[in-house]
């Protein structure tokens, strides 16, 4: 069961669905986070402090050594829909990800990064829906 929104086209979150196999659960959810930490330029500190974890959980994510579980999926699928959204506003990683380390005034003079680091990734999702209508361009 999928908790949170994806927009068409857009990646969806192999640890929320049921699938046959933990090889393939596994493959998917490595490249889930390695996809996040690449297409947004992520370290596993910002990641971590976005899923409200430690790093090394992360690490432990994606060897299969632990999986994520209620709130740490919750989190992860929010993330997800942020770096889906940042990738379709953008159409390019490194759009997204210049976007994700710059100053943004919506954000009140802090970067996505952070305010994603912060735990609040409702903001930054907030701030690309603003971008995206045009208020803060």
């Amino acid at each position: 069961m999928v908790t949170g929104q994806y927009r068409a086209g857009s990646h969806s979150c192999p640890c929320l669905t049921r699938r046959k196999g933990a090889l393939m659960a596994l493959k998917d959810l490595k490249a889930e986070i390695d996809g996040l930490k690449q297409d947004l330029g992520l370290s596993n500190d910002v990641l971590a402090g976005a899923l409200k974890v430690d790093a090394r959980t992360i690490e432990r994510w994606r060897t299969g050594v632990s999986f994520p579980q209620h709130e740490g999926r919750a989190r992860l699928d929010a993330f997800l829909t942020v770096r889906a959204h940042a990738l379709d506003t953008f159409n390019t990683a490194e759009a997204a990800r210049t976007w994700m380390h710059t100053n943004n005034r919506y954000l009140g003079g802090m970067t996505p990064e952070n305010a994603a680091q912060a735990g609040r990734l409702d903001r930054v999702e907030a701030a690309l829906t603003a971008l995206d209508a045009g208020l803060f361009i």
